[in-house]
């Protein structure tokens, strides 16, 4: 369904992603709004990056399933973490949640930026996507 994939003629990806994604032309764009660490509630469920950008991506599942597409349709992540202090915390959560996702190693495309702040400040993660939803 969704295409990805790193050409030789340009350097290997830095992290669990690839160069390009494409869509398949019988699917229609999902774009997700940044999401951020908070529960059904609203509530932010912690302090560090790691349980933030857990509850990030169960979001971002939640927001994919009820559009009736999943993970493997995801084409695009587009990652903003606050401070450089928060990466290691959030780069094991992608791990984690990557593997589960993607077994086979076929990441989406995903950019990563290191803000001074985000919409709040005990707001540490925040995530983009762009994903496909297959016609039905």
């Amino acid at each position: 369904m969704v295409r990805r994939w790193s050409p030789p003629e340009v350097g290997a990806p830095l992290a669990k992603y690839h160069h390009l994604a494409a869509a398949p032309a019988d699917s229609e764009l999902l774009f997700i709004a940044g999401q951020v660490g908070t529960d059904a509630t609203g509530a932010l469920v912690g302090s560090d990056a790691a349980t933030q950008a857990r509850q990030v991506f169960a979001n971002i599942e939640a927001l994919l399933a009820s559009a009736g597409s999943g993970p493997r349709h995801l084409l695009r992540l587009f990652t903003m973490v606050a401070g450089t202090e928060h990466l290691a915390g959030f780069r094991s959560t992608v791990e984690e949640v990557f593997t589960g996702w993607f077994p086979d190693g076929d990441w989406p495309a995903n950019s990563l930026i290191v803000a001074a702040a985000l919409a709040a400040p005990d707001i540490v993660v925040e995530v983009e996507a762009v994903a496909v939803v297959p016609r039905r």
